[in-house]
């Protein structure tokens, strides 16, 4: 006897698409996070060189950033050494957390 199946489809697109929606979402947050590792980089970078000449690392830093960053950096100047730990975009502000990056660049003089 045959048996009827019809609907099979629509079950296992239901039961799909939230598997799909979370692995979008993680391979979106975890994109974010490395694009913020990018930023970091160049900020500390960008404090580095204005350390260098004599200005301002941390304002350099914070200006090398888009706008969003503005409230999820922190620029910490040690030494010879500029601090950007960057905290990436997230709607999900705990994974943002435990996602936070951090990037050092260490500046000389051309004395």
């Amino acid at each position: 006897m045959l048996r009827v199946e019809s609907g099979q489809a629509a079950v296992e697109l239901v039961a799909a698409v939230p598997a799909l929606i979370v692995a979008a979402l993680i391979s979106l947050q975890l994109l974010a996070a490395g694009y913020a590792m990018t930023l970091a980089d160049g900020a500390a970078e960008a404090g580095a060189l204005a350390l260098a000449g004599g200005g301002s690392a941390a304002e350099a830093a914070r200006e090398a950033l888009p706008g969003w960053a503005e409230d999820n950096v922190s620029v910490t100047v040690a030494g010879d050494e500029v601090i950007v730990h960057l905290r990436p975009p997230s709607p999900f502000g705990a994974i943002a957390d435990h996602l936070s990056v951090t990037s050092i660049a260490g500046a000389r003089s051309a004395e």
